[in-house]
């Protein structure tokens, strides 16, 4: 939804048509506006009798954060939602309510859900909101922050009970962003506005943990012998090359053992192996024969 639809008021007033003339008789409304009227000059005339003492009850001070909606002999004081600054309160007959209009952190509390795969899983979350329509939220609803306190609450039980675990684990982000969207439009006739809902922490039973546990050690364990396999291929393969260069000739052979002894007085061992060419034993054997 648009930020130009969530400015209009979402607030709604009682249809006078739903009321018949036959629950109201029109006698008693003029009567109930006559003593209005009579209650409002005895007001004003409380006020200029007790001038200025009664500024100190009429001049409420109302903060940058603030709003009030006013409400006279029951009825709700034309021009909508006051503040901030200094506001004027008519003794006896006006009511007026403070709205705070900044942003309310909720720690949804830990929600035991049973997800889509038959998995118990306990999750946190919090959510940001705020009053957009101060009139909205006193005229529609009893109390809206809590009313969306509880709302969130179901919300979020709702919206993971329809993901697997592993969605769970892999998509928080697009399930925090499910819950904003649902959350939003519940709460749009109660004048609140939600910012912004994260998912803090999935926690799993210690069963459950463990089990994921060995099976990732397993996967890790299966990798490890794949790429040592694979080295040892590899490895193979290289040997099988440098023994074709070799073959190709013979005098390689021979710089091949002088490179291992180098490689072995490097250590300064007292002990040298020395190998000896099998070829070197190829006439003797001849002999015996």
């Amino acid at each position: 939804m648009s930020n130009k639809e969530r400015t209009e008021p979402q607030w709604v007033t009682p249809s006078s048509n739903q009321v018949s003339q036959q629950d109201v008789p029109p006698d008693y409304e003029t009567i109930g506006t006559i003593f209005g009227y009579a209650l409002q000059a005895l007001s004003w005339l409380l006020i200029f009798v007790t001038f200025p003492f009664s500024m100190c009850v009429c001049l409420k001070v109302i903060k940058e954060y603030e709003r009030v909606v006013i409400f006279r002999i029951g009825r709700l004081v034309f021009g909508g939602a006051r503040g901030p600054g200094m506001i004027f309160i008519i003794p006896c007959i006006d009511t007026y309510r403070k709205i705070d209009l900044r942003v309310v952190s909720y720690a949804v509390p830990p929600q035991e859900i049973l997800s889509k795969d038959s998995v118990t899983v306990s999750v946190d979350a919090v959510v940001y909101f705020r009053t957009s329509d101060p009139i909205a939220s006193v005229n529609n609803v009893d109390d809206a922050i809590y009313s969306t306190k509880l709302l969130a609450q179901t919300t979020l039980r709702n919206a993971l009970g329809m993901k697997t675990l592993t969605e769970m684990l892999t998509e928080r982000e697009a399930i925090a962003q499910l819950c904003e969207t649902i959350l939003d439009e519940g709460t749009e006739h109660w004048g609140v506005k939600v910012e912004r809902v994260e998912v803090k922490d999935i926690r799993l039973p210690q069963q459950l943990t463990r089990a994921m546990a060995a099976e990732a050690e397993a996967a890790r364990e299966a990798r490890a012998k794949v790429v040592a396999a694979e080295g040892e291929q590899k490895a193979s393969r290289a040997l099988k090359e440098a023994a074709d260069v070799i073959q190709a000739n013979p005098v390689a052979l021979q710089l091949r053992h002088l490179q291992a002894l180098n490689s072995i007085a490097a250590e300064h061992n007292s002990t040298i192996v020395f190998p000896v060419p099998v070829e070197m034993f190829g006439a003797f054997m001849k002999k015996d024969q």
